[in-house]
């Protein structure tokens, strides 16, 4: 969002880095909360009236400064339409075969398009707003889409092949002691050992390098 609006994000690992930031803190912490104190306000509604209508105009008319130039370099605020499009959580997500797209475990049936073609296996921005409300674009132009219940999931039969189907499923497959993968596996570790047994019984080779004494 700060990219959007280009923005440079600054991290201040201290309070200090901050510097008048966190002092104007400190300062609003101590003064508004004795003031609210004697004003008998405990309730966020009431202080809000009290900070627009007495705390901020005072604080603003006594510790205001005029800035050292007259220059105004802020930027034009966004429009409305412009902020709804950077305030949002975006995602991404790939078109399904039957033309499905799924966030946050929903599900949504992308309808056929007359201009933006979006093939299936191609990827969209899922766009959530605000206040809840979602927008699925394509390459910047958003795509009409409703949504449907979540696939049920496939249903094994009480009959007699759907209890053997279920347990082929659950059940690991591990093949018998005459498979050809274990007499493989049986010819290969004999092998190994044979060898192992070989290098054990050679004697060792001599060195050639001959001792020295260290002066």
């Amino acid at each position: 969002m700060c990219a959007k609006l280009r923005i440079a994000v600054i991290a201040a690992s201290s309070p200090q880095a901050k510097g008048r930031v966190e002092r104007v803190h400190g300062t609003h912490q101590d003064r508004l909360v004795k003031k609210l104190r004697r004003k008998e306000i405990s309730s966020h509604e009431a202080a809000n009236v009290y900070l627009e209508r007495e705390y901020l105009p005072e604080h603003n008319r006594r510790f205001a400064r005029v800035a050292g130039k007259p220059e105004d370099y802020h930027r034009r605020a966004p429009r409305a339409a412009e902020l709804k499009r950077i305030f949002r959580l975006e995602s991404e997500r790939i078109i399904s075969q039957d033309w499905v797209v799924r966030y946050d475990n929903r599900f949504f049936q992308v309808q056929p398009q007359s201009h933006n073609y979006a093939p299936a296996q191609s990827k969209v921005l899922v766009c959530e707003g605000r206040h809840g409300s979602i927008t699925i674009e394509y390459r910047g132009e958003a795509l009409r889409w409703q949504e449907i219940p979540a696939p049920a999931r496939p249903h094994i039969l009480s009959t007699p092949r759907g209890r053997v189907l279920a347990e082929s499923i659950k059940r690991k497959w591990t093949p018998p002691a005459n498979h050809p993968w274990r007499e493989a596996a049986r010819r290969g570790l004999e092998k190994r050992e044979k060898r192992t047994s070989r290098g054990a019984a050679r004697e060792p080779r001599p060195l050639l390098a001959l001792p020295s004494a260290s002066p």
